[in-house]
């Protein structure tokens, strides 16, 4: 898979690398700051959708590029740690979902089911620690894989000082 001569897999990993830590980020804001809530309404679970559709995709381009390129421990790492990224994504999808399903049909002041303040104390911050916990996974686990990615293509294949041309 190849756009323009460049592998398909380092074109789309730049929206990878960008939409699943803002998945993540705005799924803690709408847990916990409420004007972020009205503002982001039904885009969280949308970003969280394409990245739902946009890993697999990415992850194939990938395997398709592996199979292209000399196999290394680094290549081999990258490859490897790239598989763990969907289950973090399939997590923050389902999560933005019901969060967001929670706050449009249950926690509205005009809402014939909205439950006991206590109640919606508690859901808040089982909201906030989980998409915490949701955001610090996927988020260390793009960093994991981009810097294993990184190493795999540019260790030792630069010069530190300046090569000079002929």
């Amino acid at each position: 898979m190849e756009v323009n001569g460049l592998p398909l897999h380092v074109l789309l990993v730049h929206f990878v690398v960008v939409l699943v830590p803002l998945a993540a980020l705005c799924a803690v804001a709408t847990a916990a700051w409420p004007a972020a809530r009205r503002r982001l309404g039904i885009v969280t679970p949308l970003l969280a959708l394409a990245n739902l559709i946009l890993v697999p995709v990415v992850t194939d381009a990938g395997a398709w590029l592996q199979a292209r390129v000399p196999s290394t421990p680094l290549i081999e790492q990258h490859a490897t740690l790239g598989l763990t990224l969907y289950p973090w994504t399939i997590a923050v999808f389902v999560f933005t979902a019901l969060q967001w399903a929670w706050f449009l049909f249950f926690d509205r002041p005009s809402s014939p089911r909205r439950p006991s303040a206590v109640v919606r104390r508690v859901v808040l911050v089982v909201l906030i620690v989980v998409s915490v916990g949701l955001a610090v996974g996927s988020i260390v686990d793009v960093v994991l894989i981009g810097e294993a990615g990184s190493r795999a293509i540019w260790e030792n294949s630069f010069s530190p000082t300046p090569v000079k041309t002929p």
